[in-house]
């Protein structure tokens, strides 16, 4: 494959650059700068610190996951699991042969737990019920991914249609199938912060099961995720990475020149909001898509080609978040782990929408329990879509008071001491994320996370792969997560070295 600007017309190699410094970006930049036809990479990071959504904070006396919280499906098929056991930083239950084969099919444990509103504990035995027809349901959307047509359009609408068909078969008294009705509204919550969505009406359902979930039990890092990045970062040569540049826009198939480079042209000039610009022959942009969707009419220039910016515009993106709590005591007992919140009167069935302000907390799905560090009892809730971004807008003051009354109806006790202190994560509100992660939006197929995968110029002519995309909106089973991320950036590293060094046989990932 020959190059405009090919190994001959580049003196001493291609000039890169990497746009984002998140798990994607710095992938790409351990892969090329292991290699001595990349000399000339940069890494180009927006804000003060590497990592992008993996982001670790010391906080209450220890570590906790303000970003991405566990790897899902550590085993051998999972490049982040594998890296991380290679840095070193995984526990020796984490890395057993035995969690590497627990199949979880992607669904979240039972709660330890279950309250509702009503300041009463729910059976254990009917949240489970529940949960065996919910996620039983989840499975069943596989069925439609080669299907001709779908029944409905979304998952939600799917899952509504069937859990009505079984409420006619429901024998119970009222309360107790309102209550069934109640703990399934909350699984469907649970499932858009998986998902990453407002609503799971929002989630294609034909294209819902070409996401892939890999074997093992999802795990943390006792010492924080972003330990691996901070490992990713600390082997690239010294000051690869540029923190606080954000780029204002990516000039595209032109013929751009530098002073210290005399005769020699490039086709990409990347400009920086602080006015600084960096002649490249490739650019690989690994930020958020929430990011690309807002800055979609100014980022690139020439603009994007019609069918890659409409990709950009179908796919989903939405926001979920954490909201930490600390108490002085647990009121929870010691083996607890998962606390569920289940709303009286609520139904998946009723399209409910109370104002913002007075009901954003009822999209809260519960709480995890975090691993006591000393003496310090901290809960993690997670809170996805339109009442997540709500809750940024609001105080910690604001949050940490609404959060008191909700767990004193929960559970009865209108005595509980409130929370010492509250700690939040706000992806929508941060300027370059614009959110958490992507999900195939109604409107949308897989086909469109593979466009956007697709370098430019498109049609092969005039200098190749000028820009090149990665990130884990680009990975079509495996979007949403640090691993889709990192084999993206990897992915975009070996399109480079195939174009550069074809006769250098690949480092293939110790896997």
């Amino acid at each position: 494959m020959e190059a405009t600007g090919s190994v001959g017309k580049a003196p001493g190699g291609p000039r890169v650059l990497v746009v984002g410094g998140g798990i994607a970006g710095l992938g790409a930049a351990q892969r090329l700068c292991g290699h001595s036809a990349f000399p000339h990479l940069r890494v180009l990071e927006a804000t003060a610190r590497a990592g992008g959504r993996i982001r670790s904070e010391r906080s209450f006396g220890g570590v906790v996951e303000v970003g991405a919280h566990w790897i899902h499906g550590p085993s051998r098929g999972n490049p982040v699991f594998q890296l991380a056991a290679e840095y070193g930083l995984l526990g020796e239950k984490e890395l057993s042969e035995e969690n590497q084969l627990v199949e979880t099919g992607g669904h979240v444990g039972l709660p330890s737990v279950s309250y509702a509103s009503s300041g009463v504990r729910v059976s254990l035995q009917l949240v489970a019920e529940m949960a065996t027809l919910f996620y039983g349901l989840i499975d069943q959307t596989r069925e439609f991914l080669h299907a001709a047509e779908t029944p409905v359009p979304s998952v939600g609408e799917y899952l509504k249609k069937e859990i009505g068909q079984h409420v006619t078969g429901w024998t119970e008294d009222e309360e107790t199938r309102k209550l069934k009705l109640a703990v399934l509204n909350s699984f469907f919550n649970l499932e858009c912060c998986v998902s990453g969505t407002h609503s799971m009406d929002l989630v294609a359902l034909a294209p819902f099961g070409e996401y892939t979930v890999l074997p093992g039990l999802d795990c943390t890092f006792s010492k924080g995720y972003q330990g691996l990045t901070n490992c990713m970062m600390a082997s690239l040569p010294e000051d690869t990475v540029v923190f606080e540049k954000p780029v204002k826009t990516i000039h595209w198939n032109g013929s751009f020149q530098e002073a210290a480079f005399p005769g020699e042209t490039f086709p990409v000039s990347v400009e920086c909001e602080d006015g600084d610009r960096f002649p490249v022959h490739h650019v690989i942009v690994t930020v958020p898509l929430g990011f690309l969707k807002e800055r979609l009419d100014t980022f690139f220039d020439p603009p994007l080609p019609a069918e890659k910016a409409e990709a950009i515009r179908k796919i989903g993106f939405g926001t979920n978040n954490k909201i930490f709590l600390e108490f002085e005591e647990p009121f929870w007992e010691p083996d607890c782990q998962l606390i569920q919140l289940v709303w009286d009167d609520t139904s998946p069935l009723e399209d409910a929408a109370p104002a913002l302000q007075d009901a954003w907390f009822r999209k809260l799905i519960g709480f995890v329990v975090l691993p006591a560090f000393a003496s310090v009892h901290v809960l993690c809730g997670f809170i996805a879509g339109l009442e997540s971004e709500f809750m940024e807008t609001l105080s910690d003051e604001e949050v940490l008071l609404c959060l008191t009354q909700v767990l004193r109806r929960m559970t009865g006790n209108p005595q509980l001491p409130a929370p010492k202190s509250v700690l939040r994560s706000r992806w929508h509100s941060a300027p370059y994320t614009r959110g958490s992660y992507s999900y195939v939006a109604v409107g949308s197929t897989g086909g469109d996370l593979d466009l956007l995968a697709q370098p430019l110029p498109a049609d092969g002519a005039g200098a190749q792969l000028q820009i090149l995309f990665a990130g884990e909106a680009t990975h079509r089973t495996f979007y949403s997560t640090t691993h889709g991320a990192l084999l993206s950036g990897w992915r975009e590293a070996d399109r480079l070295l195939s174009l550069w060094a074809p006769q250098v046989q690949q480092p293939r990932p110790r896997l």
